[in-house]
């Protein structure tokens, strides 16, 4: 087995005398397909590059671990981890994590906030002339204005503050090899003014510049789309709303256009994607040789999110839910690229030989578990689309959901001599299985699914997220109806009964979403007692860039209708709505019961403590 090099001894038992990328991560190097940093690194590797990583490298002193490999041929890639920073490293509360899940032990003094930014900088310092290309989730969310939870203010695009000069955004793969084809081909050593002057000759797809007017490929066309600038944003929350509308569409379009922002005098040109991977290319991204490990330097030390992932295989890339608070579509668009059954089983296969697998997966699944090889029948149409969900506010009739294939999956799975049961620890969207197609064998193989499901790959507890029970709630989550999850629990409930099961269904809620009250939580209370449910997974709502409830929460309109939605903001407002997931507790009845009063809700005291 061998790692991509970290040190210069690696890169001596290599024979290297030079790199051509190097790639500083905040997260631990982990080779894994989840892992963004080793599918790149991976990637490039098989387009006959010479890669290596620096993960988590210290950013403080005399910063030896961004000198110790000296200047790259091409550039130096930034990929700041799995998980946007900010989110990885406080609660909703802005309260400190229990951990960092992708550092060794779960260590929180590894990577800073923000590394993106702290990185890049720090090697503009050491190699002012040496490009610096940014991707992952903390840089791509970041591509145009938005606003920061942590912050608190509309911040520029990232590439302002960084000082990189050059932003790719999205699953990276087509992207990261175009470019080093291009300066590859340039056979010598790339400085950034020959580097700005290759991204103005040839544009590259799915990246994102800083240019001055005259440098704008093709100066401004009529087809572009042109926002509102930075500044105008800082003045006007309005023209931050209308902004985000063009921005959620383009990512949901299988052809989108070019987007163009002005911002400190300059133009942040954001190049449309590629279009989504082709099956034999998402293949070719899982099939590369990962180790399927942590780096060794890391023996002995756990890190959090491998254990989580490691004894799982993902299915499929992309999610056509279009959730409000996700930015899963921002990253990976709507449209699904599935994996072939056989990458799947090959990647099952190495599972089994792994030294602590004891015939139990973890996960089969992905963005969503239950929309693998779902696409519209007719893809002219969907060539077409600029609707940011597929299925809310009701599932297209284009859309086939025909949950055939990916049964078969599962049964060709668990026929595996090694391979004792598979679970699926991802999320379901109940709402796919429940709607009546018109189709007769459409919903026979959805019945059959939710049968398997239940009885077959369940590791006692099903989890599934409804996000709340008010529909005017949900309606902005682009959730459905809650009366789908009671549905749901009815058939959950009938088929443990029938097999004589005792598995418990979890259900995941969100508080403090915009447009949601204290009284909407009080009501949420009351439902979810009747149900016999004791909460456990829940959150309050937390802003995150480039989502449509961000933006709504921070602008305080819709950016679809332009129309007014409350938002719970302060400390305050947000305990008053989160208190009410705990109602069962002693330490929370008094103070519940005080604001529902005040709300003139006494009807629900007694429905939640009785009229004692």
């Amino acid at each position: 087995m061998t790692w991509l090099p970290t040190t210069k001894k690696e890169l001596e038992r290599l024979g290297w005398d030079y790199l051509d990328v190097i790639i500083f991560s905040g997260d631990a190097y982990v080779d894994h397909p989840s892992f963004g940093m080793a599918v790149i690194g991976r990637i490039l590797e098989a387009e006959g590059l010479r890669v290596a990583i620096v993960p988590q490298p210290d950013w403080h002193g005399d910063y030896r671990d961004f000198r110790k490999l000296g200047r790259p041929r091409l550039f130096f890639g930034i990929s700041p981890g799995a998980m946007d920073s900010m989110v990885n490293k406080y609660t909703a509360n802005k309260r400190l994590r229990s951990e960092d899940a992708y550092s060794p032990d779960g260590r929180h003094d590894l990577r800073p906030e923000y590394p993106t930014i702290v990185y890049s900088r720090i090697l503009k310092e050491l190699y002012p002339d040496v490009p610096v290309v940014l991707g992952g989730i903390e840089a791509s969310l970041r591509r145009l204005t938005h606003y920061d939870y942590w912050q608190d203010s509309l911040q520029k695009c990232i590439l302002c503050p960084s000082g990189a000069d050059l932003l790719i955004y999205g699953m990276g793969e087509k992207p990261i090899v175009s470019l080093a084809h291009l300066l590859a081909e340039q056979d010598c050593e790339i400085d950034v003014p020959m580097f700005r002057n290759l991204m103005v000759r040839f544009p590259q797809k799915q990246t994102v510049s800083l240019l001055h007017r005259n440098e704008i490929p093709g100066g401004i066309k009529q087809d572009d789309i042109i926002l509102h600038s930075h500044e105008e944003c800082l003045r006007n929350k309005k023209v931050q709303a209308e902004n985000f509308k063009h921005i959620e569409e383009e990512s949901n379009k299988y052809s989108a256009q070019r987007i163009i922002q002005e911002v400190d005098g300059l133009f942040a040109v954001v190049n449309p994607p590629y279009q989504p991977l082709a099956q034999d290319e998402l293949d070719h991204s899982f099939d590369l040789p990962y180790t399927r490990l942590p780096h060794p330097k890391y023996k002995g030390k756990r890190i959090p999110a491998y254990d989580m992932i490691k004894h799982s295989v993902c299915l499929h890339r992309g999610c056509f839910g279009g959730c409000a608070f996700c930015t899963i579509s921002a990253h990976q668009g709507k449209f699904i690229t599935s994996r072939s059954k056989e990458s799947i089983l090959k990647e099952v296969k190495a599972i089994t030989q792994m030294p602590d697998f004891k015939g139990y997966l973890s996960d089969l699944g992905g963005p969503s578990a239950n929309m693998y090889a779902m696409r519209g029948r007719n893809q002219t149409l969907c060539h077409k689309c600029k609707r940011p969900s597929c299925i809310h506010p009701h599932i297209c009739n284009n859309l086939n959901i025909d949950h055939s294939a990916l049964l078969d999956i599962y049964r060709s799975v668990d026929s595996l001599p090694d391979i004792k049961k598979s679970f699926i620890g991802s999320g379901v969207r109940y709402d796919l299985l429940l709607h009546d197609t018109g189709n007769e064998q459409t919903n026979c193989a959805n019945k059959k699914y939710i049968e398997e499901l239940i009885t077959r790959h369940v590791s006692g507890r099903l989890k599934i997220a409804p996000e709340h029970t008010s529909d005017r709630v949900l309606d902005l989550m682009r959730k459905p109806s809650f009366q789908l999850f009671h549905d749901f629990k009815c058939i959950f409930d009938d088929i443990n009964r029938r097999h004589k099961l005792r598995q418990q269904l979890i259900p995941y809620f969100i508080s403090s979403h915009p447009g949601c009250t204290a009284e909407d939580m009080a009501e949420l209370a009351v439902i979810t007692k009747d149900l016999n449910f004791q909460l456990e997974q829940v959150q309050d709502f937390t802003p995150t860039p480039m989502t449509i409830s961000t933006e709504t929460w921070y602008t305080g309109i819709h950016p679809y209708t332009l129309q007014p939605v409350f938002s719970a903001k302060t400390q305050q407002e947000k305990l008053a709505q989160r208190q009410f997931f705990f109602w069962y507790k002693a330490s929370e009845r008094q103070n519940i019961i005080r604001l529902l009063r005040k709300m003139q809700r006494t009807d629900l005291i007694n429905k939640l403590f009785g009229r004692k």
